[in-house]
């Protein structure tokens, strides 16, 4: 009934899926983890050294926590800004930063679990804090981790997003997924930079995503050639996927792009003042990036 009552709440706050874990150490993926760490997998991105240890044991997090509550909010468009004479934008940044939805709608959902079931502690994640979401996702059965390292559905693929909430309320946890990728390898060849030439363990120096959003420095000229004509994030690892196929349109408007983003085309990216730039992305996830590093990603896409 407790397990009921949240699936349906959740459903109606907008989430595409809702799925529990008995929270404990995630003590399967110490040794993959601690390799990762030591042999500075890591890129630029130190955060995922600094909290290693909280991130493979939830009680540093929140102490006291029996369940892990993984939650997916779909954002797969229902119309996709044209590639033709364009620069490519992720799918994830095409409308309203997620953080920002995600959140509110967890805490939301938070505040009914405690109003229904009493006094419970519980604390809400959306890419924040050291928590291994996509690892939460798997065990939640939610879905498995592909060999483009990213969470896939079986039925819906895997353009959405995770939410995740610890709770110290007992929750009956559902079965782990397991995995499903088989002999398939398309994400992996096509993949320009070669971030996937070791399945289920991304290149992120190489990854195009890391790349245009999280890199501060310049492109080698290398990485110029293999971008793809893309300027924030890449897709293509979901987009060759057969699971995302079955991929269906969001219902989430908060999601859908402007108008104005919609009609851009190569020569306005090039000619982008940061005023119009601040006209369009104000409140979506490429603010975070800024101007500046965009009209590089731009001009890095320019190199002959």
């Amino acid at each position: 009934m407790v397990k009921k009552s949240i699936i349906n709440k959740a459903i109606e706050l907008g989430f595409s899926q809702c799925g529990f874990a008995q929270c404990e150490p995630l003590e399967n993926l110490r040794s993959f983890y601690n390799e990762f760490v030591s042999e500075k997998r890591f890129a630029t991105l130190q955060y995922l050294e600094r909290y290693a240890g909280q991130r493979l044991n939830p009680d540093m997090i929140m102490h006291g926590a029996k369940t892990v509550i993984s939650l997916t909010m779909n954002y797969y468009p229902p119309e996709q800004i044209p590639e033709d004479d364009n620069f490519i934008v992720s799918k994830y940044s095409y409308g309203y930063d997620y953080h920002a939805l995600m959140r509110e709608r967890l805490n939301c959902l938070i505040g009914f679990m405690q109003s229904t079931f009493g006094n419970l502690r519980a604390r809400a994640f959306v890419d924040s804090g050291p928590v291994l979401e996509k690892a939460w996702a798997q065990r939640c059965g939610i879905g498995w981790l592909g060999k483009n390292t990213l969470v896939i559905n079986k039925s819906t693929g895997s353009f959405f997003f995770i939410g995740i909430i610890f709770t110290d309320l007992f929750i009956e946890p559902d079965q782990p997924e397991t995995n499903h990728c088989g002999e398939c390898e398309k994400c992996v060849k096509a993949c320009p930079a070669g971030a996937l030439d070791i399945p289920w363990q991304l290149n992120i120096s190489r990854c195009i995503s890391y790349l245009t959003i999280e890199n501060k420095t310049e492109f080698s000229d290398d990485m110029k050639n293999k971008l793809k004509d893309r300027i924030y994030g890449c897709d293509i690892c979901q987009d060759v996927c057969p699971y995302n196929r079955l991929a269906q349109a969001h219902v989430v408007p908060e999601f859908l792009p402007s108008e104005r983003l919609m009609k851009m085309r190569k020569r306005d990216w090039i000619s982008l003042t940061e005023q119009e730039f601040n006209l369009l992305f104000t409140g979506t996830p490429v603010m975070r990036l800024g101007y500046d590093r965009l009209m590089r990603n731009i001009h890095a896409n320019q190199a002959p």
